[in-house]
């Protein structure tokens, strides 16, 4: 996966042609164009688009997006609370649609701003129409678990997470999260051994709370 400017089609003709498997049209680069974004049914390559909301995420499917990325904290500073609070938004947006009657659709599409036709085939489905990942501030094997929870259909981890000592470790550890994100156990197992991967969550040096460690 490689990254263009939002808007910056050439940026994305470029990476196409050089055989790129996806590519993410990323607010955290930088706009290249403020009013537009790349038209990706251009493109034989399949694209990424982050979201903070339902009419957002809708809006670049109507784009051509493949991949919808309900995106969190952009400064990579492992918070997850904003990823929380925006996958929250979609998927209640998604239950409020879902318990409208038919003709109430159209109404809701103008108030998101979303394509109509895009809204109802949501609400068809009762999920977005694409693949829904989360990203930002995805830092441990728990929060993995927890947007999985949530709703989405999987994480994108960013850069920081090779600031460990051991993080082929602790990206194994979020694999096997991911794939069992409801078993609390097989999270357990997967969590045990990364405390030294984790020091800067570590409970004690952030609060300064006497004791050992908190597993």
């Amino acid at each position: 996966m490689a990254k263009s400017r939002v808007g910056h089609f050439v940026e994305a003709q470029i990476l196409e042609s050089i055989g790129v498997d996806y590519i993410d049209e990323s607010e955290a680069l930088a706009f290249a164009d403020e009013d537009h974004f790349i038209n990706k049914h251009n493109f034989g390559v399949a694209f990424v688009c982050g979201c903070r909301d339902l009419g957002e995420a809708l809006i670049r499917v109507r784009e051509g997006a493949a991949l919808i990325r309900t995106q969190g904290d952009l400064s990579r500073s492992g918070d997850i609370v904003q990823t929380v609070r925006s996958v929250r938004k979609v998927m209640g947006e998604i239950r409020v649609l879902n318990n409208m009657d038919d003709d109430e659709v159209f109404a809701f599409s103008k108030r998101i701003r979303a394509p109509y036709d895009i809204v109802a085939q949501t609400k068809q489905m009762g999920r977005l129409p694409v693949v829904h990942f989360a990203a930002g501030g995805i830092s441990t094997p728990a929060d993995a678990a927890l947007m999985m929870q949530l709703g989405c259909d999987g994480v994108f981890l960013e850069s920081e997470i090779f600031d460990c000592l051991d993080p082929y470790k602790k990206v194994r550890a979020i694999v096997q999260a991911v794939r069992n994100y409801n078993d609390p156990l097989e999270l357990a197992q997967a969590s045990s051994g990364l405390e030294e991967a984790m020091a800067g969550l570590n409970v004690d040096e952030q609060f300064g709370a006497a004791g050992g460690s908190a597993y």
